[in-house]
C-alpha cells in the first residue's frame, strides 16, 4: 500500500511561495510515529524562509532561515498553525480565513 495524499495547497503572493503537502502513510514507523509524511514550505525568490518536514532519518524538524531544529510534533492542527504563524512573521503572508 502506498502513501495517500491528504492535502495539497500551493499559492503565491508577490515573490513569496507557500506550499503544503501532507500524506497519510500506510503505517507509522520510528521516524513518523504519527503516520504522516509532510512538507510545508515558505520561500521568497527561491530562498527558503521556513520549511517543516519529516524526511526519513531525521524525524520531525523545521528549517528556520539558516537553522535546522527538531520540531516537537503534537498534532496535525498544531503543525499547520505553527507553520502559518512562521509564514506570517517571516514573509508577511496573509492567510484568507
Amino acid at each position: 500500500m502506498r502513501a495517500r495524499k491528504l492535502f495539497h495547497y500551493k499559492a503565491s503572493q508577490g515573490r513569496v511561495l507557500v506550499e503544503m503537502v501532507i500524506w497519510a502513510l500506510p503505517r507509522a514507523d520510528a521516524d513518523r510515529p504519527h503516520g504522516l509524511k509532510y512538507r510545508l514550505y515558505c520561500g521568497c525568490g527561491g530562498d527558503c524562509l521556513v520549511r517543516y518536514d519529516n524526511e526519513r532519518g531525521k524525524g520531525d524538524h523545521r528549517h528556520y532561515r539558516d537553522r535546522e531544529e527538531a520540531y516537537p510534533f503534537q498534532s496535525l492542527e498544531q503543525l499547520i498553525a505553527d507553520f502559518r504563524l512562521d509564514c506570517t512573521h517571516l514573509a508577511g503572508w496573509r492567510w484568507d480565513e
